[in-house]
C-alpha cells in the first residue's frame, strides 16, 4: 500500500468549520444548490458528500469514487452524514463530478450529493480511525493487485480463492443479461466467460476473470449494489470452480476468448459480442457508474424527459424522434420547441429509459448532424392548448401500440443494443423475398451492404454502409406496412453479417 494514504479523524474541529454545506459549492447534481457557482469552488481532488445515509459504511462512499481513479483518502463525518473523499488525481475528481452531474449520485437507494471541497488533500490522523484506515488500504491493495499489509488492527485480506465469482440477482423487477453483467464486472478488469442460469427461480450467473484479483475487487466494490434503482440487488461470492467451460456463445453463456463457437441454433457465432460496442461518450461513465453500483441506469431523481438539440429542422418529426428513442423506451410525448426548432423534449415512461436512450443517442449522427442529448429539467412535456399547435410541432404518444417495453418481462428488454449500421428486421410477410427487402431499404436513402435471411424467413439481418444510414432507415421503416395486416420491425443488432 502507498506509504501517504492516511485515513482517519480530522484534526481538530474547527477547520471543519468551512465544510458546512457552502452554497457556492458546486454540487454533482445541482439540485442542492440555487446557483452553481463554478468560479468560486475550483475543482479539487478532495470531494465533499453531503445528505449521506444514517449507518453508512466506509466501503460504500470509496465505492463513489473506484470507478474513476484510485481513492486515496476517506473522512467520515459520521453525527453530520457527510464524508470527505480524496482521489488520486484532480482529473479523476473533474470526470467523477462531471459523470453525477448527469446521473444522481445514490449510497443506499438515497440521493447524495457531491461537490469539490476547499481544501487540496485531507490531513488526517491515522491512529483515530482504524476502521477507515483498514478499509481504504484492504481496497487499495486490491486496486494495485498485491496483498494488504498485516499489521495489527487492520483488515486481512487472505488471497482471492478462485477468478469465477457466482453472482445471484435479487429483487429483479428489470431484465439483466449476459451484456449488462459484462458492462460492469469488465471495469475490474478483462472478463473472460460468463454463464447465466435460473436455479430456486433465482437469476444467476458464474463470471470468470482473467486474474482471481480482479474478481476479489469487483467482490469488493460491487456486492450488495443496486444494478438499477431499488432493484436487481447483486449478491457476489467466490464460486468453487476456478475455470469455466463454455459450450456456445448466445444469450445465456458466453465466452469472449473464443469468437469461434457455435450459437448452439446450428449457427456460427456472430463477431460483435460486445454491449459496449459502439456506445456514445456517456459510455465510459454509464460503465463506471455501473461499477460503483450507482449503475448505468439509476433512474430515481431523474426525470423521464430529454433534451435532443442540433437536430436537423429540415428533416426531423415528432413521429420520427418518437420512432427512433423508441428503441430505448416507451415514449410517451415529442414536442420540438417553437422557438428554436433544431431541439425537442422527449419524454419516455421513466428515469431508467431516459438513461439509457440518452446514453445511447448523444453523439450519434441523424439527418447528417450530430445530436446531442442531456436530461431535461422538466418533468413532463405540456401539450399546447387545443388549436394552438399550428405547426404540429407537439405530439402526444401515450396511447401508442408501437410501445415496445409495455409487457414486464417483453424479450425487447433483452434486445436493447446500441445504434449500430446492421438492422434486425421481424414481422417480415410471407412471401417476401431478398431483393424486395434489398429494395425497400435502398428507397429509403441507403446502401444496402448485405441481407441474411433467418431460416424461419420471418426475420432477417439487413446491413447498411454506416450508422447514420441504419438510424435514417430505422426511423422511415420500423412499422412499414407491407401489407396483410403485416407491420416491419426493426431495430439495431448486435451482429454484423
Amino acid at each position: 500500500m502507498d506509504g501517504d494514504v492516511a485515513v482517519g479523524v480530522k484534526r481538530g474541529s474547527d477547520e471543519l468549520n468551512m465544510y458546512s454545506s457552502s452554497p457556492n459549492s458546486l454540487t454533482a447534481n445541482g439540485s442542492d444548490s440555487k446557483k452553481q457557482r463554478l468560479e468560486e469552488s475550483p475543482p479539487s481532488r478532495v470531494l465533499h458528500i453531503r445528505k449521506l445515509p444514517n449507518e453508512v459504511s466506509e466501503t460504500e462512499v470509496i465505492a463513489l469514487g473506484l470507478p474513476f481513479g484510485k481513492v486515496t483518502n476517506i473522512l467520515m463525518l459520521k453525527g453530520k452524514n457527510q464524508a470527505f473523499l480524496e482521489l488520486g488525481t484532480e482529473e479523476a475528481a473533474i470526470t467523477m463530478v462531471n459523470y453525477y452531474t448527469a446521473v444522481t449520485p445514490q449510497v443506499r437507494n438515497t440521493p447524495v450529493f457531491i461537490q469539490y471541497s476547499n481544501h487540496k488533500e485531507l490531513k488526517t490522523d491515522s491512529a483515530l480511525n482504524q476502521r477507515a484506515q483498514a478499509v481504504l488500504q484492504a481496497v487499495s491493495a486490491v486496486q494495485d493487485g498485491s496483498s494488504p499489509s498485516s499489521d495489527p488492527g487492520v483488515l486481512d485480506l487472505a488471497p482471492p480463492p478462485s477468478p469465477v465469482l457466482r453472482i445471484i440477482i435479487d429483487n429483479m423487477f428489470y431484465p439483466v443479461t449476459l451484456d449488462v453483467l459484462q458492462q460492469i464486472f469488465s471495469k475490474f478488469g478483462t472478463v473472460m466467460k460468463i454463464i447465466t442460469f435460473t436455479k430456486n427461480n433465482q437469476f444467476q450467473a458464474l463470471l470468470q476473470f482473467s486474474d482471481p484479483v480482479n474478481a476479489q475487487q469487483a467482490k469488493l466494490s460491487l456486492d450488495g449494489q443496486n444494478i438499477y434503482n431499488s432493484c436487481c440487488t447483486l449478491r457476489i461470492d467466490f464460486s468453487k470452480l476456478v475455470n469455466l467451460n463454455v459450450k456456445y456463445n448466445n444469450d445465456k453463456s458466453r465466452d469472449y476468448t473464443r469468437p469461434d463457437l457455435p450459437t448452439g441454433d446450428g449457427e456460427t457465432a456472430n463477431k460483435d459480442h460486445s454491449l459496449l460496442g459502439a456506445i456514445s461518450p456517456l459510455s465510459a461513465a454509464a460503465a463506471a457508474a455501473a461499477a460503483a453500483g450507482r449503475v448505468a441506469l439509476s433512474g430515481s431523481g431523474v426525470s423521464g424527459v430529454l433534451l435532443a438539440s442540433n437536430l436537423n429542422e429540415e428533416m426531423v418529426t415528432p413521429q420520427s424522434l418518437f420512432t427512433l428513442f423508441g428503441v430505448y423506451g416507451d415514449v410517451q410525448r415529442v414536442k420540438i420547441l417553437y422557438n428554436k426548432k433544431d431541439s425537442a423534449l422527449i419524454q419516455l415512461s421513466d428515469g431508467n429509459q431516459a438513461q439509457l436512450a440518452m446514453s445511447h443517442l448523444n453523439g450519434q449522427k441523424v439527418f447528417g448532424k450530430v445530436m446531442r442529448v442531456t436530461l431535461s429539467k422538466h418533468q413532463t412535456v405540456a401539450l399546447p392548448r387545443e388549436g394552438l399547435d399550428d405547426q404540429l410541432l407537439t405530439k402526444d404518444f401515450s396511447g401508442s401500440p408501437l410501445h415496445r417495453f409495455k409487457k414486464p418481462g417483453s424479450k425487447n428488454f433483452q434486445n436493447i443494443f446500441p445504434p449500430s449500421a446492421t438492422l434486425h428486421l421481424s414481422n417480415v410477410r410471407d412471401g417476401l423475398g431478398e431483393d424486395d427487402l434489398r429494395l425497400l431499404f435502398s428507397n429509403s436513402g441507403g446502401t444496402v451492404k448485405a441481407f441474411k435471411f433467418f431460416q424461419d424467413r420471418k426475420m432477417a439481418l439487413i446491413q447498411m454502409t454506416s450508422v447514420e444510414e441504419a438510424i435514417q432507415t430505422l426511423m422511415d421503416l420500423h412499422n412499414y406496412d407491407m401489407g396483410g395486416n403485416h407491420h416491419l420491425k426493426v431495430s439495431f443488432s448486435k451482429s454484423t453479417i
